[in-house]
């Protein structure tokens, strides 16, 4: 609707995650380093958590992105399987026949495939989405998968990508040796307010935008203020505000803009309003009591 009047290629603030679009701010940034660097130490577990909508899906297809020919890629990204369902999904992304296949024989396929990929020089890595929906038994399953190794190398390294829940689970006692076995791990935090004006303003420039900022110092608060610094919601917001500035016929969004969209978002209307923080608008209403008091005391109102 707003891409022509703002002279945009494409929507900035769509909710599919766009490699495009990427800034690079400093959760998504880090997030990426630690992988990287893990898959250099040979690391056979690494984890990456955030809350919902804070960009692990981004951090993810990144991450994919710039995995060299060196490795072998295996990606899970519903994991919401018994453990031989899981293991056959692994040997079918391995190119294994896993027709007539028993669990014995698939087990001694999938390790006799990982050896020879090693044997050649290259590494596996075992990329899990969503592990937070994963049965206990399946994550034992996947704990057992990285025990394999060489007396001086990894043969598999396991990514796992999940909700905060998976942290619940991981305190398990019943799952220590996994929790144990995770050598590199990174928690995604929302942005912060300057990340948030910066992260509007570049991502309205990268899709084609040239004129005066859209998004100002205060209406970029103000969305910062409402979303929680979720990136998910902050796209939301922006791109209901984007709307509601070509209907008016503006440029430039404004802080009431911003307060209608966020009105209009449900994952918001919950959330603690733009204004004076409680303990302020309590000092000044005790502030004025006081000076009423004095102003009766002194007969100013007799």
């Amino acid at each position: 609707m707003y891409e022509k009047f703002f002279g945009l290629e494409q929507k900035p603030f769509g909710l599919t995650p766009n490699t495009s679009l990427y800034f690079g701010l400093p959760p998504h940034e880090e997030a990426v380093q630690v992988l990287e660097e893990a898959l250099r130490e040979g690391e056979g577990f690494i984890k990456i958590t955030g809350e919902v909508g804070t960009g692990k899906t981004m951090v993810l297809r990144l991450f994919l992105s710039r995995l060299t020919d060196d490795f072998e890629l295996v990606y899970i990204p519903n994991p919401v399987l018994s453990p031989d369902e899981f293991k056959i999904s692994i040997a079918r992304e391995l190119d294994i026949d896993t027709a007539n296949c028993t669990t014995l024989s698939l087990n001694d396929d999938i390790n006799r495939k990982l050896l020879e990929i090693h044997a050649a020089g290259r590494r596996t890595v075992l990329v899990i989405d969503e592990v937070q929906s994963i049965s206990e038994d399946t994550l034992e399953a996947i704990r057992l998968l990285g025990n394999l190794e060489t007396e001086h190398d990894k043969i598999i390294q396991i990514v796992l990508f999940g909700q905060p829940e998976l942290d619940e689970m991981l305190d398990k006692q019943n799952l220590r040796q996994l929790r144990q076995r995770i050598a590199f791990s990174y928690n995604l935090r929302p942005l912060t307010a300057d990340e948030t004006e910066a992260y509007l303003n570049y991502r309205m420039q990268k899709s084609g935008y040239s004129g005066k900022a859209v998004f100002g110092r205060r209406p970029a608060r103000d969305i910062f203020r409402y979303s929680g610094g979720i990136p998910r919601l902050i796209n939301v917001i922006a791109n209901k505000s984007l709307m509601l500035a070509y209907g008016y016929g503006v440029h430039g969004v404004s802080c009431s803009m911003v307060r209608e969209a966020a009105l209009d978002t449900v994952s918001v209307k919950k959330k603690k309003r733009p204004g004076l923080p409680l303990y302020i608008g309590l000092a000044a209403f005790l502030l004025l009591a006081a000076l009423g008091g004095l102003f009766f005391a002194s007969g100013v109102f007799e």
